[in-house]
């Protein structure tokens, strides 16, 4: 019987654990933490261990959630991926380190993170998420190496049932942060108001609305947990994203893709890897575009029902066990 392979994630942000995944708090770094873990301890050939500041360690899933202080420095896992942070390796390391990145980061921010010395020290293979992370992940600071690994949805997301007789209301819905270009938004909204005057949108708290957005119908959603996201989501007609320089995947659109809502963006950062242009949505050129098209989908049912029967052809493309076998060849592991 082959013995198991030893995974330690380590990984420095808040206190959270495996039980965490339905939770407001959590986002797409910590959500892909959560279910690269859990599907990897799937496996009998696996033993993972996540060092993290939970301060509730407790076994999820068949996954061992641990504070980071209870790393013991005699272990000798077989692999060893550090999420964002390579200063994370002086606590334990392995013949097989990973840095799982979730940014662009320039090397000027690479040195002021402190990251250069340990990432020279203990040689790390990067792992970014997509085509335009790779692109502006430079060689200086990949250079013992950079592979892609796209991530994927919960499988809540990908198990939710698309109702084919239901259109809904004319909202549109932005569930990523503010600095994600939300500005670029809210000028565009006043303007596509003024042609989809029933129409409104949606965002994610905190965020102050002005008096001008209240009159035009922005509105801030509960931000609850998992199950009334789903629940905003498809009770939305368009998705708009902008997008910005430093989405490197952007798990909020890719959610918005499963359940079958038709995006709108600038395709800035990785945007453009999430929609295929008049197909799944729209990429617009500038931000009149980004109005006509939003227009296009809010009050032309033909156009809303054609783009989501091409998003329901794509369902179920990628979950997290695809996720789990190109992580498996990542490592080199033979199954």
């Amino acid at each position: 019987m082959n013995k198991k392979k030893i995974i330690y994630f380590l990984e420095n942000s808040f206190d959270y654990n495996g039980k965490d995944l339905d939770k407001e708090t959590i986002g797409g770094s910590e959500k892909t933490l959560i279910n690269i873990s859990n599907i990897l301890a799937s496996e009998k050939l696996f033993e993972v261990k996540v060092f993290n500041n939970t301060s509730n360690p407790l076994m999820v899933s068949r996954v061992s959630w641990k504070n980071i202080s209870e790393i013991n420095e005699i272990d000798n896992p077989d692999y060893v991926i550090s999420m964002s942070d390579a200063n994370l390796f002086n606590k334990i390391s392995s013949k097989n380190n990973f840095l799982w990145s979730h940014s662009v980061q320039s090397f000027e921010k690479f040195i002021r993170k402190k990251q250069l010395f340990p990432y020279l020290k203990f040689k790390p293979v990067m792992i970014l998420e997509g085509d335009y992370h790779h692109k502006t992940r430079s060689f200086l600071t990949s250079f013992f190496g950079k592979k892609i690994l796209q991530i994927a949805p919960d499988d809540d997301f990908i198990n939710t049932k698309i109702d084919l007789k239901y259109i809904p209301p004319p909202n549109a819905i932005f569930t990523t942060k503010s600095d994600r270009n939300l500005k670029f938004l809210l000028d565009a909204w006043h303007q596509i108001k003024k042609t989809s005057y029933k129409s409104k949108l949606f965002i994610n708290p905190p965020f102050l609305l002005s008096e001008d957005n209240k009159k035009d119908d922005i509105n801030l959603r509960k931000k609850a947990d998992k199950k009334l996201l789903i629940q905003d989501l498809i009770n939305s007609k368009v998705f708009l994203t902008p997008g910005h320089k430093t989405e490197v995947f952007c798990l909020a659109a890719e959610e918005a893709r499963e359940l079958c809502i038709p995006i709108v963006t600038m395709g800035y950062g990785c945007l453009y890897e999430r929609v295929e242009h008049k197909k799944t949505g729209f990429i617009a050129k500038n931000q009149k575009e980004f109005i006509d098209y939003t227009n296009l989908i809010l009050n032309n049912d033909n156009v809303y029902l054609e783009l989501r029967e091409n998003l329901i052809k794509k369902k179920n493309s990628r979950n997290y066990n695809d996720v789990k076998n190109d992580f498996i060849k990542l490592l080199n592991i033979n199954v």
